[in-house]
C-alpha cells in the first residue's frame, strides 16, 4: 500500500485529503469529535510539509443535494480548533466557492470543502457518474491522501476514482487501521478473545465465519444473543430475535466445538418490563428469561452483573481483545453495565485491546472512558469488519501498486 513516504516533495504543492468528519451532530453542535481527532496527525503533516491541503469529507446521508443540517461547517470550525490555524470553509463542493477557496490556499493552509454527498456523483452506481465528479474533484489538486478509513469499503468517488485520477498514497489513519487489522488477522498474540454485541447476529456473520478458526474465545452479548440462547432451545421472552438466523447459530456452536474455541454466552440477563429509562427491570438466569416478574413480554436489554464480571475476566486474561458490539441498550443508565464492563476491562489488557468502531467507539466516549486508554479504537465500524471478513476494500485496493 502506497503511503505518505512515496510521495515527492509536497511543498507549495496542493494536495486533496479524503478524511472522514463524519461526526453526530445536535444541531450544529458535536457530541463526539473523535474521528476529526482522528484525522489531524495527517492534516499536520500535511501542514509541516508546507502543503495547500483541501480537506474533504461526507457528513449523514443527504440525498444528493445540499441540506443545512449535513453541513461540514460545524467539522471544519471544530478543525481549525484542533489544528490550531484558520480553516477556510468553502459553502460548496465543486462551485465557485470551493475554487475561490483553493485559489485563496497559502503553503500549510488548509481548507474544508462542503459536504460531498451534496453531489450525487459522489455515491453514483454509475461510474462514469462517479469519475465525472472525482474529475472535478481531482482539478483542485496535485496529489491524493486518502485517509477515511471509515469509507474505504464503499466504491465512492472521493474514496475510488479520485485515487485513480491523481498520485494518491494512504494516509497516517489508514496506515495504522490496516497495521491494527492485519494483527487481528495473522498471527495474533494469544489468548485471543473477540466480543461480539450489538442488535443482531446477521450483522456479524461474516466475521464470526472468517474469526472463528483463529480465535480462542468468543464472547457474545447486546441483542444477537438471544438468537444464540434460542440456539440453545431457550425460551427468550420478547427479546430481539432473529428466528431466520437460529440455525446458523446451532451451526457456528457446532463448528466452535470441532475447533476448540470456547463460546461464553451470558449465564444471566437484565430484563426490563418495556423500552425505555422508566422500566421495571429484573435479573434473571439466561436460560429462564421467562421466568421473571414480565414473563414473555419481558425483554432483554443488558447482560448480567454475573456474565459482565465473567466477560472482564476473560478479556482481562487475554492478550489480543477485539471489540464490536455493545453488550445492552448502553445509552439507558440502567441497561448499560455490561458495555461499561466491558470497556473497562479492554482498558487493563496487557496486550492489544481494540475497539471496532461504530456503536462501541461511541459507547466508550459516553461511558466516560478516554481514547488513549486503548490500544486502538478504530473509526471504522462496517470497514473494520469487512477488513475482519477477508473482503477486499475497494478504497484500500486502489491504494496497492
Amino acid at each position: 500500500m502506497r503511503t505518505l513516504a512515496s510521495l515527492p516533495s509536497l511543498d507549495g504543492k496542493r494536495v486533496i485529503i479524503r478524511c472522514d468528519l463524519n461526526v453526530p451532530l445536535d444541531g450544529t453542535t458535536i457530541t463526539d469529535d473523535g474521528r476529526i481527532v482522528a484525522s489531524v496527525p495527517t492534516i499536520k503533516y500535511l501542514v509541516e510539509q508546507r502543503a495547500k491541503v483541501i480537506v474533504i469529507s461526507h457528513l449523514g446521508r443527504p440525498e444528493g443535494a445540499p441540506e443545512a443540517k449535513y453541513s461540514l461547517e460545524p467539522a471544519a470550525v471544530r478543525l481549525g480548533e484542533l489544528l490550531g490555524q484558520p480553516v477556510i470553509f468553502a459553502t460548496d463542493t465543486v462551485g465557485a466557492d470551493a475554487k475561490g477557496a483553493v485559489k485563496a490556499l497559502a503553503s500549510g493552509g488548509v481548507a474544508v470543502l462542503e459536504n460531498l454527498r451534496f453531489n450525487p456523483g459522489e455515491t453514483s452506481k454509475d461510474a462514469e457518474e462517479r469519475k465525472a465528479f472525482a474529475a472535478q474533484l481531482a482539478d483542485f489538486a496535485d496529489f491524493f491522501v486518502s485517509d477515511g478509513f471509515g469509507v474505504v469499503h464503499r466504491k465512492q468517488a472521493s474514496v475510488y476514482e479520485l485515487a485513480q485520477l491523481l498520485p494518491s498514497a494512504a494516509g497516517l489513519l489508514i496506515e495504522k487501521e490496516v497495521e491494527v487489522a492485519h494483527r487481528l488477522t495473522s498471527a495474533p498474540e494469544r489468548p485471543y478473545t473477540v466480543v461480539l454485541g450489538g442488535s443482531k447476529v446477521s450483522d456479524k456473520l461474516g466475521v464470526i465465519d472468517n474469526l472463528l478458526p483463529s480465535v480462542n474465545k468468543l464472547l457474545v452479548g447486546g441483542g444477537m444473543v438471544f438468537t444464540f440462547l434460542a440456539a440453545q432451545g431457550h425460551k427468550v421472552g420478547s427479546s430481539l430475535l432473529e428466528k431466520d438466523q437460529i440455525e446458523t447459530c446451532q451451526t457456528y456452536l457446532k463448528r466452535a466445538a470441532e475447533l476448540g474455541v470456547e463460546v461464553v454466552l451470558p449465564t444471566d440477563i437484565v430484563v426490563a418490563s418495556k423500552f425505555g429509562a422508566d422500566a421495571e427491570v429484573a435479573v434473571t438466569a439466561a436460560d429462564a428469561i421467562e421466568s421473571s416478574p414480565f414473563g414473555a413480554t419481558g425483554l432483554g436489554l443488558d447482560i448480567g452483573p454475573d456474565s459482565a464480571k465473567h466477560f472482564a475476566e476473560v478479556i482481562k486474561s487475554s492478550k489480543t481483545v477485539f471489540w464490536n458490539g455493545p453488550m445492552g441498550v448502553f445509552e439507558i443508565d440502567k441497561f448499560a453495565n455490561g458495555t461499561r464492563a466491558v470497556a473497562k476491562a479492554l482498558t487493563e489488557v496487557d496486550g492489544l485491546s481494540v475497539v471496532g468502531g461504530g456503536d462501541s467507539a461511541a459507547a466508550v466516549r459516553i461511558l466516560g472512558f478516554n481514547d488513549d486508554q486503548f490500544g486502538h479504537i478504530s473509526t471504522g465500524g462496517g470497514a473494520s469488519l469487512e477488513y475482519l471478513e477477508g473482503k477486499k476494500l475497494p478504497g484500500l485496493e486502489v491504494l496497492n501498486d
